[in-house]
């Protein structure tokens, strides 16, 4: 899996109106395939980026392009800005394989909801039953080889906050109900559907019981509406956590490297969508 480089593009202003932004996000494999750039490290940036020669830029393979030139004008902005970016280059773990993202269930999307559950148990002190993220919130790939601190800012770059809710089992089913047709990145459940219907919700491997109270870790943004996910459910109890998810994600990713320990993540068969198996062929 090849490391990924993410740009938040703006939408031109001529398309928008007055006053207006849009934004997306793009992955752009980062292949050397045209001038030798490969993400850097902090101690390898000339090797990676090339480097300027007066006003000239020289990339890795070692083309020349010349100062007036857009690119020659984009590397030095580049290769000016490495030295305050340092700290973001810092190796914070090994991942052999690479986890994707995406998917009815992806490697990195229960890598990362299973450490919220964990998290949450430990914040808030009582025993996680679901776990529930947004695979939005998850933007590039976890890349095979070293991690860098930049890595993972850039696969969960927004400021969520570590959030806990209490349930009735008639709100949970409901719950799910609404992602029958998507579902999103849990833990905790078995949760198979075909053609939007329901076909097995197990919760620690038992039937969701309609009156049994349950906890669900979150993040604050979909609390607030954020992908409709709980949108209209009710709550017996909301607890929040002052400290972010992307912090908890670190602190683990540095406790599994300190153990020498590398990331991995198995897929264990939790959510299952049969249509969007069908559609891959499987």
């Amino acid at each position: 899996m090849k490391r990924t480089l993410v740009l938040l593009l703006a939408l031109s202003l001529a398309v928008l109106p007055a006053g207006a932004w849009g934004f997306k996000w793009k992955s752009i494999p980062v292949d050397a395939s045209r001038t030798g750039v490969t993400c850097p490290s902090a101690d390898n940036v000339e090797e990676a980026m090339g480097r300027m020669e007066g006003r000239n830029y020289v990339a890795p393979n070692g083309r020349v392009f010349k100062g007036r030139s857009a690119t020659a004008k984009v590397a030095k902005l580049m290769l000016d800005a490495q030295p305050g970016m340092a700290s973001v280059k810092e190796v914070v773990g090994y991942c052999p394989t690479g986890l994707e993202r995406g998917g009815d269930e992806s490697l990195l999307g229960d890598w990362a909801v299973d450490i919220l559950m964990a998290a949450a148990e430990k914040e808030f002190g009582r025993k996680v039953d679901i776990g529930v993220m947004n695979h939005g919130g998850i933007r590039i790939d976890m890349p095979q080889g070293e991690v860098l601190m930049d890595d993972l800012m850039s696969m969960f770059p927004f400021k969520n906050y570590l959030a806990m809710v209490t349930m009735k089992g008639t709100e949970v089913k409901e719950l799910f109900k609404r992602q029958s047709r998507r579902p999103q990145v849990l833990g905790g459940v078995k949760f198979v559907v075909k053609d939007g219907e329901i076909l097995e919700l197990l919760v620690g491997g038992e039937p969701v019981d309609d009156d049994r109270i349950y906890n669900v870790a979150t993040i604050d943004f979909l609390l607030t509406g954020g992908d409709g996910i709980f949108s209209g459910r009710q709550f017996e109890e909301t607890l929040e956590s002052e400290q972010l998810v992307f912090d908890f994600i670190l602190d683990y990713v540095r406790e599994l490297a300190a153990a020498g320990k590398p990331i991995a993540k198995e897929r264990d068969g939790r959510v299952d969508d049969l249509t969007e198996r069908k559609r891959r062929g499987e």
